[in-house]
Parts: C-alpha cells; structure tokens; sequence
C-alpha cells in the first residue's frame, strides 16, 4: 500500500518528469453538467501547462456500460493512464479489475468508489470528503434557523442526487445525522426525494411538495443545481425567500449569483479545478513509479453570504 500523499502544489516536479508524452485516457459520467465541466477543465487546462501530456476525454453520457467500454478501449489503444469519474460508484470493481490486469495506472475523481478501501497499488482516488459538505450545509442552515426564533420546531425536505452515486447517499446521511443531534433535532423532514442532481427535476419535485400545503421552513439540496430548482419553484409560487433557508453544494458560479440575490442561503464549495489538476498529478506519479496517498481529499469549504465574495472566481 503506497502512502505518499501527493499534494497540489508539486507541479514544478512534475514538469521535469515528463519528458516522453504520456497519454491519459479520461472517462467522464457526463459532459452536460456544470460541476462536471469546471472539473474537467480544470484537467484539461493542467495538462495545457504540462510537457509532453496528452489528454483522451471521453463522455459516458450517464450510462455504465458504457463507461466499461471506454476504459477497455484506452487499455486497448495503450494509454499510460486512466482517470474515472464514475458512473455508479458502486460498479467500479469491473473498471479496476480490468486497469489492473492491463498494468495501467487509473485514478478515480470526485465520485468514489465502492472499492476504495480495496485499490490496487497503482490506483488512487482524489475528491473531497463527503462527510464534510452535507454536514457543513445542513448544520449552518440549523443555525440559521435557530437564529429566526424556530428553535422549537422547523420542517423541511431534502433533494438527493443519484442514489447509484456515493455522494447522494453520503451527502443525505450527512443531513439525517446532523438533524439527530441535540442542537438540531428541532428540525423534522416532511420528505426527501431523489431529483438526480437536476435543475429541472429539482424544480418539478419541489412544485409537488408544494401542492401539498405542508408548512416548511428548510429545504436540503445534495447539490447547487438542485437548490436553484427549488429556488425557482419557490419564487414561481410566490413565496418569499426570506422564509425559507435553501441549502446546496458546490459553490458554482451560478448559486453564487443565486446567493448573491438574496435567495440561496447556504452553499459548500467543492474544489473541481482542484480535484481536476490533482488527478492528473496522481495519474502521472503513478506512471512515472512514484509513490501515491490512495485517498487524496481536498477539503470543503462552507459558503454564506458573508464569505461568497472569496468564491466568486474560484469555479
């Protein structure tokens, strides 16, 4: 088990390392999503400032077996490196299977893998960790609440991502775990619903919870997206954001704007560029015989109104 954590910051090293191209195949779980795109360019503009390395991005458009394929086909084309974002994090054993039996380094990114306690020596993982960004989220919305006087009782509902993903399901666990503790178990959620990351489910779910007439004062969102979803719901049926805390994750440019309007509340930003570049780090080293940390973790970082002016360029 290798255990040298590679940090981001030894690029200088890197530069004197790559003095034969090196080819890295990349197999994205999708190409139409905004977090996504910030973390594949964020790749994409690290390797432009590297000697000597090529990028093969691919987009698995949501669908697994794909994603199987395009990793036997950069195995089959003699690729040095693989980099994944999964598809469904828990039918990533195929792809490490087959990387390791070829002897070609892969690296996993952002969505982690059911068998990341399991890696091979020469495959690693760079994300952040979950436990954080739910946790983050849902406890400062708490705070928030309490703040307004809704000590005694407050009511909500959560958007989930993809449950096949392991950030949804660790990210919704966040949330049950900080509402089951003293400070916060004023808070009752009245639903919670899977809307796959989307805008447009988002908003469509939260259009039906509100059909309902049930009275809520919070609404938990796995991600940005699904947070402006609700946001625009919320605003459609003429309720006023100043009643309602709206929680996200990722800190894209788009809920800062929403933020900066006065209607999200509570995001947590995720490094994509970061965990973009330090991917492509980790895929080097490993070709390049270097030691390897298996779980690289850059951390969150919890994002109000009072702090987002810090996070308006950094996606």
């Amino acid at each position: 088990m290798k255990k040298t954590l590679i940090a981001a910051g030894f690029a200088s090293a890197l530069l004197g390392s790559t003095a034969m191209a090196q080819q890295i195949g990349v197999s994205m779980s999708r190409f139409d999503d905004n977090f996504l795109t910030v973390l594949r360019n964020g790749m994409e503009e690290y390797a432009a400032g590297l000697d000597g390395v090529d990028l093969q991005i691919e987009d698995a458009q949501d669908d697994v077996a794909r994603q199987l394929d395009q990793i036997n086909n950069f195995i089959a084309s003699g690729v040095d490196a693989i980099i994944v974002n999964a598809v469904d994090t828990s039918a990533t054993e195929a792809m490490s299977a087959a990387a390791e039996g070829a002897g070609v380094p892969l690296v996993y990114v952002n969505r982690e893998p059911i068998n990341v306690d399991t890696l091979p020596d020469n495959q690693a993982f760079v994300a952040s960790n979950e436990i954080e960004s739910g946790t983050l989220a849902a406890f400062e919305a708490c705070k928030m609440l309490r703040a307004q006087g809704l000590g005694n009782g407050a009511r909500g509902y959560m958007l989930m991502g993809q449950l096949s993903n392991q950030a949804a399901v660790q990210r919704s666990i966040d949330v049950r775990d900080i509402l089951g503790t003293s400070m916060c178990n004023f808070i009752t959620l009245i639903d919670e619903q899977t809307a796959n990351w989307s805008r447009d489910e988002a908003q469509d779910l939260m259009t039906n919870w509100l059909s309902s007439g049930e009275e809520f004062h919070v609404v938990f969102s796995n991600n940005d997206e699904m947070a402006i979803g609700a946001i625009q719901a919320l605003k459609a049926a003429g309720i006023s954001m100043d009643d309602v805390v709206v929680t996200g994750v990722d800190a894209t440019q788009d809920a800062l704007v929403s933020m900066s309007q006065g209607d999200l509340d509570v995001t947590v930003f995720q490094d994509a560029a970061g965990q973009g570049s330090g991917s492509i780090e980790a895929a080097i080293a490993l070709v390049n015989g270097e030691d390897v940390d298996q779980k690289v973790y850059i951390p969150f970082q919890l994002v109000t109104p009072a702090n987002m002016a810090d996070f308006m360029s950094a996606n």
